[in-house]
C-alpha cells in the first residue's frame, strides 16, 4: 500500500503536503504509549496514535517510520508538523477511533510485527 492510499482507506487528511505519498508501506502499529512503541515494535512504517505531542514524531523518526496517523480527530500543532516535515514523515489525521483505523488498514493488507512475533 502506498501512503496516498491511507488517505482514502482512513478518510484522512494530509497535514504535511510536502511529504512523499508514493512511499510503499507494508506494516503499521497503533499505540498511545511511545515507550511501548520503542520497546516492542519493529519494522513498522505507519504509527497510529491519539497521543498529540512532539514525542510521537521523535519516536517515529527513531524507529524509521514513514507516517504518523492521528486518530479520533486529533489535530497536531504547528511544532509537531514542522518537526515531521523536517524528518520527512507524513502526518495524517482521521476522525476514526484507533481500533477502527487499525482494522481498516489490516483489511487493506497492512500487518503488524513486534519483537515477540
Amino acid at each position: 500500500m502506498k501512503l496516498h492510499e491511507l488517505l482514502t482507506t482512513l478518510n484522512a487528511t494530509l497535514l504535511t503536503p510536502e511529504a512523499d505519498m508514493d512511499i510503499e508501506v507494508h506494516t503499521a502499529c497503533g499505540s498511545d504509549m511511545m515507550s511501548d512503541v520503542l520497546a516492542y515494535v519493529k519494522d513498522q512504517a505507519v504509527l497510529l496514535t491519539g497521543l498529540n505531542n512532539p514525542q510521537v514524531v521523535r519516536t517515529a523518526d527513531m524507529m524509521d517510520m514513514h507516517c504518523v496517523v492521528f486518530v479520533r480527530g486529533k489535530q497536531p500543532d504547528e511544532q509537531i508538523l514542522k518537526l515531521a516535515d523536517m524528518r520527512g514523515i507524513a502526518v495524517l489525521t482521521t476522525d476514526l477511533p484507533m481500533f477502527t483505523a487499525c482494522g481498516l488498514l489490516y483489511d487493506a493488507g497492512l500487518r503488524g510485527g513486534t519483537h515477540h512475533e
